[in-house]
């Protein structure tokens, strides 16, 4: 998990190194900033891929041709061709790319340690190191207990990669939301790097809690009993796009992303009635010394989980400043690891029931605690953003 602006990172021991918390494959490391994602994705027809043909004008100024694109060009990631602004974002409707066994195997993005001098500093605003949590595998089937979290999937540079995400209500759209909250790093690759593609979010994977074993051969709706839903918008803070990176703790404090997905294959219903729950959102959660616990929920992908099943950490937070000037995060104790980063947090909103308040960002390369923004007005930003743009009223 690494978003900077939405960051992702891991804290490494005593060398106070930040390494991403999110997704990806191998062991190397990848950062990645957040910014708003503008897809051109609908409902697919029988050539798998159907986009409006306005968005086929423009891909095609942008040198981008659908068939070439669907067949494996967007394998391509040359520099001068990874686009990066947010008007530039595609991610268009690939049936069947996200099949069971490349589900499975997609990894938690590559962590490579950096040495970060301003971490941990005490700014009077950090409070010491959390014990750690052991995190607990969430009860099976997870649609009962946690019906809003789910896997982030995702292709970059490194191969086929994870985060966790979440199920969010929609102010322009009660009771029909197609809003997803994660982190920022796990859709912008940041300062260097571009958009992340074939982005897709998979409610209550694995539902039935089965081994790595036991999914070999699995059939797609076993594995994704609610569907897979393909991200045609994603939106994230400004600041993660311009100073997110690969390590590090710079951005951190905004590294979240707010996505629209539509379904690979339509019902008609929306991912709220599909999965039939969404937490609402709270941007104004009181500050740590009133909240008496948060629960983290997400699916780890680092040694020694293995991405498969979803698990979850309860503690009390503690406060967490990176940089002065940048809002102070939330911090608990907490065992997970890679592929964890842009998982819910929830706690009591302001009517006492359950919202999410925050999401997995960062933490310590030997996984002890984690680290998430505190949702204000930047990301109210980003929400009303991309529910004001699908606003069907």
């Amino acid at each position: 998990m690494r978003p900077m602006r939405p960051v992702t990172a891991v804290l490494c021991a005593a060398a106070l190194a930040l390494t991403a918390a999110a997704c990806g494959p191998g062991d190397e490391e990848a950062g990645v900033d957040a910014k708003p994602t503008v897809a051109a994705s609908s409902p697919s027809g029988p050539d798998g891929i159907k986009i409006p043909e306005d968005w086929k004008e423009r891909l095609k100024e942008r040198g981008i041709d659908l068939d070439k694109w669907k067949g494996g060009a967007w394998k391509n990631w040359k520099k001068e061709d990874w686009l990066r602004e947010a008007e530039d974002y595609v991610n268009p409707i690939i049936e069947d790319l996200w099949d069971p066994d490349r589900m499975r195997d997609a990894r938690p993005k590559p962590e490579r340690p950096v040495v970060d001098p301003d971490l941990g500093k005490d700014q009077g605003v950090t409070d010491p190191a959390p014990a750690p949590v052991q995190a607990k595998a969430v009860a099976a089937p997870y649609h009962r207990s946690v019906p809003e979290a789910g896997k982030v999937f995702f292709d970059g540079p490194e191969g086929s990669m994870v985060c966790s995400a979440t199920v969010v209500k929609d102010p322009a759209n009660p009771g029909k939301s197609n809003l997803v909250w994660t982190a920022g790093h796990c859709v912008h690759a940041g300062a260097k790097g571009g958009w992340y593609r074939n982005i897709a979010f998979v409610p209550s994977y694995n539902n039935a809690g089965k081994s790595q074993a036991q999914l070999k051969g699995a059939s797609r709706e076993q594995v994704a009993p609610y569907g897979v839903w393909w991200s045609d918008w994603a939106q994230t803070s400004d600041q993660w796009i311009a100073t997110g990176g690969p390590t590090g703790g710079a951005g951190a404090a905004y590294d979240f992303a707010v996505l629209h997905v539509t379904p690979e294959k339509g019902t008609g219903k929306s991912l709220e009635e599909t999965v039939g729950s969404a937490l609402p959102v709270e941007f104004s959660a009181p500050a740590v010394p009133k909240i008496s616990k948060m629960t983290a929920t997400g699916y780890p992908a680092g040694a020694p989980f293995d991405g498969q099943k979803a698990y979850q950490c309860n503690d009390r937070p503690g406060r967490l400043s990176l940089n002065q000037g940048e809002p102070v995060m939330y911090r608990i104790g907490c065992t997970m690891t890679g592929g964890s980063s842009g998982g819910g947090w929830v706690a009591a909103g302001a009517d006492g029931k359950p919202a999410l308040v925050s999401n997995t960002s960062i933490g310590p390369a030997k996984a002890s605690w984690l680290a998430g923004p505190r949702l204000g007005p930047e990301a109210k930003g980003v929400f009303d953003a991309v529910s004001k743009k699908f606003d069907r009223r």
